[in-house]
């Protein structure tokens, strides 16, 4: 097998660099002297080759050259950090010796050691060779890195053994190709985020614990190593319950030349930490000093949702989708506020160049236009009943505003959005949300990691499905007593109308339905009936995919048809989306001879 040049040289670099570090040829020199004085005689004017290799293996020195260098054939390149692309971990000595390192820069070396104390899974027997079992994965973010573990099975003491090359840098003007030494690497406040996932045997993914790792005390450790024990708490209402420990263990490349005392490193974090609490103790001051004027305006407003500090589900689905809205350059806001009957909800609104006020359903989707209606015209006449299921709202937020509504009336249909009209929206000061929300203002808020491209291969996970579905469904149509025959182009000519139906639900734009009706008429011979239906999901599992389309009438009904010369369809369109989210289309079909 030949290398490539640039690839050989890359080698003879590293063989280089490793034989210096050995002061191999030093070691050499020793040697050939010693076997000198010892083994020449006198009549003998010089050794041979086969001579000095055999000294050289004697003592050892090419054992640990060979140890050294130390080949291997199964690693994983990691990606340039500045790619958004998730890696897999990779152990130490591949790293070391096979990633394209920059001279320049510094690396912080985090290695998992394995797990312990998950006692959800105490009782867990172990999986058999080839068996499909729950597993656990780990995901890493540092800056704009992303990494992820090798697939573990779930156990009470889960096999981690991965290891991860982080980048640590400046990225200021001047210092973006300056190697960091330890009081620059001290200032650098970002935490290591870890998410620890489980993926059950149907493939569905829950998440486990989230952490955020403070690495900096690896630059108090005289030998710049370091072993931490980590406890991963659950999530929602098991954030104060222990999931189990990971054993951390941290390492600088290349060395630190000089370390800093532990005390330097503890006084920065506490500092850090004083720093932190004191912005936001300052902005707690100002949120009731602000919340008090707004109950001024009318008693009314002590029942109104606004909320400046709140948590949950939907919220986070909401605050999510208005940061990607506002990263695609619209004018986005978070509104707080109610549903029927007054459950408390939140949602997107988007506020368009025209005016046109368009609110955003984060759970489901859907959009809706806002049209107000005229409190104050006549009572007969006719209001336009809304389309969308919101009832209140109390205040909208994005990253830079907060408003409170203070409007005569909280109910969304008379509400009107001038949100530059501070008598219908009472403003927080954009500098008071500055101070805790603008990014490196607090390290309570971490940077957003970036989004990595999808990891779903769309054929071949549609293909499994459909044959998946295929199985089910022949499976059901025998325990009804009926045989099913399939037909593979009435299957194929399914495809563009799924496609079409993708492309409308991203873009509101219908487009190929009229082909796609004048192909099946020309596949379905006179006499003859057809019937189709689709529907959409966003998980891969076919089976409760099945289940879910055999609760429609209308789906049954083509899954389970009786009568002359039926022939049954079924495809299968997965579109990938980054972060590996995906549209699942499927649309089962049969055609069946008429029998009046």
């Amino acid at each position: 097998m030949s290398l490539p040049p640039e690839k050989a040289s890359e080698l003879k670099q590293l063989i280089h660099q490793q034989l210096s570090k050995m002061d191999v040829h030093g070691r050499i020199r020793e040697i050939l002297a010693e076997t000198i004085r010892e083994e020449l005689a006198p009549d003998q004017q010089h050794l041979s080759t086969e001579d000095l290799i055999k000294a050289l293996r004697r003592r050892g020195i090419i054992d640990d050259v060979m140890k050294e260098l130390n080949f291997v054939t199964d690693s994983v390149d990691q990606e340039p950090s500045s790619s958004p692309k998730q890696t897999v971990g990779f152990d130490k000595q591949s790293t070391l010796k096979k990633t394209n390192l920059d001279p320049t820069r510094r690396y912080l070396y985090l290695q998992v050691l394995g797990g312990k104390a998950f006692l959800e899974h105490l009782q867990e027997p172990e999986p058999l060779p080839g068996q499909v079992c729950s597993t656990f994965t780990l995901c890493l973010h540092y800056r704009n890195q992303r990494f992820r573990s090798k697939p573990v099975p779930c156990a009470c003491e889960p096999d981690f053994h991965d290891g991860f090359l982080l980048e640590v840098h400046r990225e200021s003007l001047g210092d973006g190709t300056r190697m960091a030494d330890s009081t620059t690497m001290l200032s650098i406040s970002d935490p290591i985020h870890m998410v620890l996932i489980k993926t059950d045997i149907f493939g569905e993914t829950t998440l486990v614990a989230s952490y955020f790792l403070e690495w900096r005390s690896v630059l108090g450790s005289e030998t710049g190593v370091t072993s931490l024990t980590v406890e991963l708490m659950g999530v929602g209402t098991e954030s104060k319950v222990s999931v189990g420990i990971l054993n951390i263990k941290l390492e600088m490349y290349p060395p630190l030349s000089q370390t800093l005392s532990q005390e330097v490193v503890n006084t920065q974090l506490a500092l850090e930490r004083q720093k932190t609490a004191e912005k936001e103790r300052l902005f707690l001051v100002y949120a009731k000093q602000w919340w008090r004027e707004y109950l001024q305006i009318r008693p009314s407003h002590n029942s109104r949702l606004v909320k400046i500090f709140a948590q949950g589900d939907c919220e986070d689905h909401a605050n999510l989708l208005c940061s990607l809205l506002l990263g695609y350059g619209l004018e986005a806001f978070v509104c707080v506020g109610t549903k029927a009957k007054g459950a408390p909800h939140a949602w997107v609104m988007t506020c368009g160049t025209d005016g046109t006020i368009m609110f955003w359903e984060s759970l489901t989707g859907h959009r809706y236009i806002h049209k107000p209606t005229n409190s104050e015209g006549p009572p007969l006449a006719e209001q336009p009943k809304p389309l969308y299921p919101y009832r209140t709202i109390g205040c909208v937020f994005n990253h830079q505003m907060f408003l409170g509504n203070c409007q005569p009336s909280d109910a969304v249909e008379t509400c009107i959005f001038d949100l530059n009209d501070e008598s219908k929206w009472k403003p927080m000061s954009e500098e008071a949300i500055k101070s805790v929300c603008a990014p490196g203002a607090t390290t309570s808020l971490p940077p957003f990691p970036p989004l990595c491209a999808s990891t779903i291969d769309a054929s071949v996970t549609s293909n499994e499905i459909e044959m998946q579905l295929r199985l089910l469904v022949s499976e059901h149509r025998k325990d009804l007593g009926l045989t099913t025959v399939w037909e593979d182009q009435l299957s194929y000519l399914l495809s563009p109308a799924l496609a079409s139906y993708e492309f409308e639900r991203t873009t509101s734009i219908s487009a190929g339905n009229e082909e796609f009706q004048d192909a099946i008429r020309r596949a379905v011979p006179d006499g003859h009936t057809f019937k189709g239906f689709p529907i959409h999901f966003v998980y891969r599992n076919a089976r409760r995919a099945f289940a879910t389309c055999l609760r429609s009438p209308f789906c049954e009904e083509i899954i389970c048809c009786r009568g002359d010369q039926v022939r049954l369809a079924v495809r299968v369109r997965v579109f990938t989306y980054p972060e590996s989210a995906c549209a699942v289309w499927i649309m089962f079909a049969c055609k069946y001879r008429s029998v009046l």
